[in-house]
């Protein structure tokens, strides 16, 4: 059976909107946190995606990000300027192009890391422990069904 219906679909049970505003909210929160260290929103999770280890390229980015290839390349330009990252060529393949945090870069995505951490923890104070790991499991789990019907939809 079907979770949702056409009658009972709106704003305050879709997934998407609900994800949505979440991360507008987010966004409008930390925004202005960075603020004097420095980097916006996107640009800390570009550092921070190639500081886990999540992007060693601008491709990879672009896929972690799930941003269009020529505003991942425009977005390591500016953290290129700004110094906080440094493209060198593969010595294998001199057409890959590895991206690399600076010490600069590595030291803002720390700083914005611990002032997220701070706000998470301010945001989540008067919830149950188990309610936010649930949550993390469940928005985890949808990320991957997400991902394998992505998967599904492009070999169709």
């Amino acid at each position: 059976m079907d979770f949702y219906t056409n009658e009972a679909f709106g704003p305050d049970c879709s997934l998407g909107f609900l994800a949505r505003r979440l991360h507008q909210g987010v966004q409008g929160a930390l925004e202005p946190l960075f603020a004097e260290a420095g980097p916006t929103m996107t640009q800390w999770s570009a550092m921070v995606s190639i500081w886990f280890g999540r992007a060693s390229t601008s491709a990879d980015l672009a896929r972690d990000l799930a941003h269009d290839p020529g505003a991942t390349t425009r977005l390591v330009d500016t953290l290129e300027q700004q110094g906080w990252l440094t493209r060198t060529r593969a010595t294998d393949d001199r057409r890959v192009v590895k991206l690399m945090l600076t010490p600069a870069g590595t030291a803002v995505t720390l700083e914005c890391r611990d002032l997220a951490v701070d706000y998470w923890n301010r945001v989540l104070a008067d919830w149950d422990r188990g309610d936010v790991e649930t949550l993390i499991a469940l928005m985890q789990k949808l990320r991957g069904t997400l991902e394998s019907a992505a998967i599904e939809d492009r070999g169709a």
